[in-house]
């Protein structure tokens, strides 16, 4: 019998159970559809590209804001990629829905992995978020409405941003804790999200992430809920693999268990891939969803 390494998986069915991309083979497709897609919108409509939010290469954004509006509530955008792939520009495609409802899009980029450790990818997507609440205003967005979604490695870290402490968790040497507000990300929608690092580090994708049990468990959202929070949608297509829908329901169940509100919108025949589309479709329910979270129920 093989060895259980995590939970009731052997080493074989935990890669299995991660390794998207083979369960997938048809992703190049989906990859080079969000970059066409996100270089049309981006000929299409003006933007506010590679704002650097910090020194570091990675520490930039794009920003998107309606026309004609001065002070717009804003969704920022997570990409994924196992934090060690994929750009912010992957993911303009997804703006034009929310940009329609009156609503300012920015998506966020991070320095990848094996260059960076989770730790400082968690901390540079902090720094990204008190970079629009300090600087926003001048673009056109409303400081007081930052909200935040993400897809996969993405919505691991929506997930470490709503549980931010942001008047101490960023520290003193970034800055980032002088003058924010509590409840600074008002917020978030995560899809097809990683909630427990623990089965990340005991993977394949060890070899490049390089987590040690104390940094999982620090960077695990699952295990660092916040005392408070804005509401949270929580999304995962239908068929995704067995261990993102345990990690969603237990994060969910958590989640509500420290008292903190929460919805699920289902993705039915939706996978890894496919699932973040619908955030920019604006006739789904989780685009819905992430409309009524920022603008309130209509």
């Amino acid at each position: 019998m093989n060895e259980k390494v995590y939970l009731d998986y052997d080493q074989v069915e935990l890669d299995r159970q991660l390794n998207l991309r083979a369960r997938w083979p048809e992703h190049p497709e989906y990859l080079a559809r969000w970059a066409e897609e996100s270089a049309a919108l981006r000929r299409r409509v003006a933007g506010h590209l590679d704002l650097a939010f910090g020194a570091s290469p990675g520490e930039t954004l794009d920003l998107f804001v309606p026309p004609g509006v001065s002070s717009a509530p804003v969704l920022a955008f997570i990409h994924g990629g196992y934090w060690q792939g994929l750009d912010k520009s992957d993911f303009s495609y997804l703006a034009p829905a929310f940009l329609d409802a009156g609503i300012a899009f920015a998506s966020l980029n991070y320095d990848l992995a094996p260059q960076v450790a989770i730790e400082e990818i968690v901390r540079q997507v902090r720094a990204g978020l008190a970079w629009l609440f300090r600087h926003g205003a001048e673009r056109g967005i409303d400081p007081a409405r930052i909200f935040v979604a993400g897809h996969s490695a993405g919505g691991h870290l929506t997930a470490m941003a709503l549980s931010t402490d942001w008047r101490g968790d960023p520290g003193p040497e970034d800055g980032l804790g002088d003058g924010l507000p509590a409840d600074l990300v008002k917020g978030g929608c995560a899809v097809s999200g990683v909630y427990d690092l623990e089965a990340i580090r005991l993977s394949y994708h060890q070899e490049v992430v390089k987590l040690d049990p104390d940094m999982a468990r620090r960077m695990s959202p699952l295990g660092n809920l916040p005392k408070s929070a804005g509401p949270l949608v929580l999304a995962l297509g239908s068929e995704e693999t067995e261990e993102f829908h345990r990690q969603q329901a237990e994060y969910l169940a958590a989640w509500r268990g420290a008292g903190l509100e929460a919805r699920v919108v289902e993705l039915p025949g939706r996978n890894h891939f496919t699932a973040i589309d619908a955030l920019g479709e604006p006739g789904h329910a989780l685009f819905g969803a992430a409309k009524a979270l920022i603008l309130g129920p209509a």
